[in-house]
């Protein structure tokens, strides 16, 4: 990758200068990226330890948690490094490889709230044909085109920002290298990649938004014509959870990306990229599988065990 400038390294603002929050925020932090930790990589080898969630809906769920640890991984320890040594200085190139992974695997789950949702239709609207449509190869083909695409553009986006001329301030006003903090400090003529960015974001955003309203406006027509208590429950415990993090995730998104970055307040930002860097992805585990039946009997199952092995140790 090349590029014109001089910059070798940012520093990274962080959230706040205050010494007196630096101690309760490093504190705070830690203990989110700790349940995110534990969380997604407990539910990924619950899943694959459980032949009863070898079903569609939980390969999805497991590249959710995957993506939302591996995102979440590439933004939060640096944060934590800022809030307890001081440590805001970021090379170059750590700058470029943050923002390309943060960029990529948040594109990445943005298509595969998509392909939950559409597993979800698949499943309410049409049960008796739902394992000819959900096949192995249809998942999997959903989930690596999800990679592959994203990956993609991510690289797109990076090579055509860490093209420009860096020859201002190297003071990137967020807690990461986040696309329109970086952007602004570019002295170059950045129009160009602005329309880039808010068009290609914009797609994405909105082709997977299209894709999970237009699941859920069949998934709720079929519901009610079942004309029974029991279907208006299934549809809330069905789209409630789900629908609940995709406006926080889409509606965090839309606020940040999709606009021109003179509009943008730094501030307003960096709360709004707390949620979708680090409270989403540790809320997902939650909001999707632990208040799934099948989730916790198999919880139970492993616990059952552990107590087992540790009985028969001692």
């Amino acid at each position: 990758m090349e590029n014109n400038t001089e910059i070798t390294e940012f520093i990274l603002l962080g959230l706040t200068s205050a010494p007196e929050l630096q101690i309760p925020l490093f504190i705070t932090f830690t203990l989110i990226y700790l349940f995110n930790v534990v969380g997604n990589l407990g539910m990924i080898v619950l899943i694959l330890m459980d032949s009863r969630l070898h079903t569609p809906m939980y390969f999805f769920l497991s590249n959710l948690s995957l993506v939302d640890f591996c995102y979440s991984t590439a933004v939060t320890p640096k944060v934590m490094a800022g809030f307890l040594i001081r440590d805001k200085v970021i090379s170059y190139n750590a700058c470029a490889a943050q923002m390309f992974f943060f960029v990529a695997l948040a594109t990445v789950e943005n298509f595969l709230l998509a392909s939950m949702a559409y597993d979800r239709y698949a499943a309410v609207c049409k049960p008796l044909h739902y394992t000819i449509t959900m096949t192995t190869s249809m998942c999997s083909g959903l989930a690596i085109g999800s990679y592959v695409y994203s990956f993609l553009t991510a690289s797109i986006h990076i090579r055509d920002i860490f093209s420009l001329s860096f020859c201002m301030s190297n003071l990137v006003h967020h807690f990461f290298c986040d696309v329109p903090a970086v952007m602004a400090l570019s002295c170059s003529d950045r129009h160009h990649s602005e329309l880039i960015l808010v068009f290609v974001t914009s797609f994405n955003i909105f082709f997977a938004l299209l894709v999970i309203l237009i699941s859920y406006l069949f998934i709720f027509m079929t519901i009610l014509k079942m004309h029974s208590a029991e279907g208006y429950q299934k549809a809330l415990s069905t789209c409630a959870s789900h629908l609940t993090t995709v406006s926080v995730f889409y509606g965090t998104a839309i606020f940040v990306y999709s606009q021109p970055s003179s509009s943008h307040s730094m501030d307003t930002d960096k709360i709004a990229s707390v949620f979708y860097t680090m409270v989403i992805p540790t809320l997902n585990p939650l909001v999707y599988s632990l208040r799934n039946k099948e989730v916790k009997r198999a919880f139970k199952k492993v616990v059952e065990k552990v107590k087992l092995s540790l009985s028969f140790t001692f």
